[in-house]
C-alpha cells in the first residue's frame, strides 16, 4: 500500500498550519519520501521531541509492516 505526497502533505500541514512543509519523492514508489517541516512549535525541543510530533501527525500511516507509508528521512527544525 502507498501513499501519495499530497496526502503526506496534507496530514503535515493538518499539525503545523503555520510551518513550511516539503515533501521529496525519493524513489518514485509512494513509500519512500523525505520530509522537511520547519514550524515554530519545535523551538525549545530536541529533535526526537520534534520527529515525535512529525509522527503523531502521520496518524498511524507509518505504524508497523501495514502502514501506508515505508520510509521517511525527517528533517525538522524551528524557523530562523
Amino acid at each position: 500500500m502507498a501513499i501519495s505526497a499530497e496526502e503526506l502533505e496534507t496530514l503535515l500541514k493538518e499539525s503545523f498550519p503555520k510551518g513550511t512543509v516539503t515533501i521529496t519523492d525519493l524513489a518514485g514508489d509512494g513509500n519512500h519520501y523525505a520530509a522537511e517541516v520547519i514550524d515554530e512549535s519545535f523551538r525549545g525541543l530536541n529533535r526526537v521531541q520534534q520527529q515525535r510530533a512529525v509522527y503523531a501527525a502521520l496518524k498511524g500511516k507509518m505504524d508497523g509492516s501495514h502502514g501506508e507509508l515505508h520510509a521517511l528521512a525527517l528533517t525538522t527544525k524551528a524557523p530562523d
